[in-house]
């Protein structure tokens, strides 16, 4: 027997791919329905096999890994887990200015957001340029 999928089914598919970190709640605002229903559709989507998973995706020029791992017979998490050691380092960018941090990063955290800065005045600035977007997140969280 085949299944059709529906609108807010492929709605909901499309917003695990962009982000499948996204809270139930998040995805019922985004395609505008409830909560209760995107968990009763993730729920069945799940169950027949449509979605196996949530997995991260690893970013490997980020974590210093230099290796073509597609050909490889192994499965995508089975190749990343075998390149990662305790040796790596992560290399990350400032948000604001976009220079690379190489000491301890200034850290602003917003919501369930943590954002990245090379020192406490690209902090400050990004907080001035965006003040409006982190009140209204700080709203939304009340």
């Amino acid at each position: 027997m085949s299944f059709p999928l529906d609108e807010t089914d492929i709605a909901i598919l499309e917003a695990l791919i962009e982000d499948g970190r996204k809270s139930f709640r998040q995805i019922a605002r985004e395609i505008k329905i409830s909560t209760p229903t995107v968990q009763i559709r993730y729920d069945r989507l799940f169950s027949m096999g449509i979605i196996k998973s949530i997995s991260p995706i690893l970013d490997m020029k980020k974590l210093g890994a230099n290796a073509d791992l597609s050909k490889s017979k192994m499965k995508p998490h089975e190749k990343t887990i075998k390149k990662l050691n305790s040796d790596l380092h992560v290399k990350i960018k400032c948000d604001y200015c976009d220079r690379k941090i190489s000491e301890k990063p200034s850290i602003l955290k917003v919501a369930n957001i943590q954002r990245f800065f090379c020192c406490p005045s690209c902090r400050i600035l990004f907080q001035d340029k965006y003040q409006r977007r982190i009140k209204a997140l700080l709203n939304s969280q009340k």
